[in-house]
């Protein structure tokens, strides 16, 4: 989001800045200068001092700040290591909240609006709400985007110390939640306004269910919360360009993916068929994601269906286990690459006729966007931004209708049943699986209507700030 959205607001005319930390895994692509005054960042009991790198988004002229500082950032892993999350995260992103708003005072530049992303930004409307309200950014009104509701950033009460906040900030109507501080609370009750990643979400995050302890607090701040589809970047991602793909092809002429099925099946040792069904899977592997169906599902299918699997992913060991265990019971079946690989992504989503998304929770998703518009059809639960991108097949109907096949039921033999009903479509009704992919290749999925409606959340939340029509 944070590379694309920037990119079509810039194009609307708008001056965008993107700020975020130089970890020890950003690589660089492109000039990047040192802004020669070091960054004075008011937390913990004497000033902290970071440098700071700009350069631009790629393919764009759109400013990004990276704030270097070895303590905080040098390390590779974002938010965790092999030994779990960073104990100082905490710390960590109050820092990099605070560092952002002083390197927009060192810039003497004040935005009408700062948007954050999940709880690591979660205090950035705390310190405009407070310590700088009778500062010119006092007048900076903020937008909180919440992409993933299940991780909060549960913090000690230290953090209030370490980043200079009223000791009054920790109560239950601002960021005291089960007796400790919690950052997305933070974000919630001092933002402006909130977005989240699409309609239903935003719906679902309101309930016990999907609330994650929060749906009383999101209820309560359901005047200010819209729920705005995700886009995706479509230059990176066109199947007529695509620089990963060994074929192109459009919709008018599918000719090329013949030629990434057959890259693909070489690429992860599936039997060369140009004819059977190959169903691709790119996620992290992690039951949100429901891949703990899949892997009790996968078996199953390999042995009963004329099918084959290409999966790519890492994350809990034993369903990289899992997964390697059904590739070696099921040679030239199952394809599995355990690791990220950005080539082998496209490739997936270029090779493969059908897409599996099994999530339990998905707030909006981006991957099954993509394999619609590389003509690949989605297999996926109902739920979040699944049911607002992807249109439910109806069977039978002589024409196709739909872009994709969905289930409700978060269970393997509902997973099971779905993947049967699409090789099923695949095989039996190859006119109407044809117009699915076509029906999937013409949906618009860039961020152009959408940033428009970016705009009019934060003309709102900067005339509610200030009360001056805009």
């Amino acid at each position: 989001m944070t590379g694309a959205l920037p990119k079509e607001l810039a194009a609307l005319g708008h001056d965008v800045r993107i700020v975020c930390p130089a970890y020890g895994s950003v690589r660089v692509h492109g000039p990047r200068t040192a802004r020669p005054d070091p960054l004075g960042v008011d937390v913990g009991t004497e000033a902290h001092w970071a440098r700071t790198w700009e350069t631009t988004l790629p393919g764009s002229k759109v400013p990004v700040y990276l704030i270097e500082h070895d303590g905080f950032f040098a390390r590779h892993e974002v938010y965790a290591g092999p030994w779990g999350s960073h104990g100082d995260n905490d710390l960590r992103y109050a820092f990099l909240c605070r560092g952002a708003l002083a390197l927009c005072q060192q810039l003497d530049w004040t935005p009408d609006v700062v948007h954050g992303h999940d709880w690591t930004t979660g205090l950035l409307p705390v310190f405009l709400n407070t310590t700088l309200r009778d500062t010119p950014l006092g007048r900076t009104a903020s937008v909180f985007t919440i992409h993933n509701l299940e991780h909060q950033g549960y913090a000690d009460r230290r953090v209030l110390d370490f980043a200079r906040l009223p000791a009054s900030e920790f109560r239950a109507d601002s960021l005291e939640s089960v007796g400790a501080v919690n950052l997305m609370k933070a974000g919630i009750y001092h933002s402006t306004k909130l977005t989240t990643v699409s309609p239903t979400y935003a719906e679902e995050i309101k309930t016990p269910g999907g609330g994650w302890g929060l749906d009383d607090v999101l209820r309560y701040r359901a005047g200010d919360l819209l729920g705005i589809l995700n886009g995706i970047d479509t230059a990176a991602w066109d199947p007529a360009t695509d620089k990963f793909l060994p074929a192109h092809y459009t919709a008018a002429d599918l000719s090329g993916k013949a030629a990434c099925k057959a890259a693909l099946q070489a690429r992860l040792g599936l039997a060369r068929d140009p004819h059977i069904a190959v169903f691709g899977v790119v996620a992290r592997l992690a039951s949100q994601k429901g891949l703990d169906l899949l892997a009790e599902a996968l078996p199953h299918i390999a042995s009963r269906m004329h099918v084959q699997f290409a999966i790519l992913g890492s994350g809990d060991p034993g369903l990289e286990h899992s997964f390697r265990w059904a590739a070696s019971q099921h040679p030239g079946k199952v394809g599995v690459y355990v690791g990220f690989d950005n080539e082998l992504s496209h490739l997936i989503q270029g090779g493969s006729d059908c897409f599996v998304m099994p999530s339990r929770s998905e707030p909006c998703g981006l991957t099954q966007m993509y394999a619609m518009r590389y003509g690949t059809v989605p297999v996926a639960r109902a739920t979040g931004g699944l049911i607002d991108t992807v249109e439910h097949y109806v069977e039978g109907t002589g024409k196709g209708k739909g872009t994709g096949f969905l289930f409700n039921d978060a269970t393997a033999p509902a997973l099971y049943n779905t993947v049967g009903w699409a090789c099923a479509t695949y095989y039996d009704r190859p006119k109407e699986f044809a117009r699915l992919r076509l029906n999937g290749m013409s949906r618009d999925f860039s961020w152009k209507t959408n940033a428009a409606r970016y705009v009019d959340v934060y003309r709102w939340a900067a005339e509610q700030r200030t009360g001056e029509k805009l």
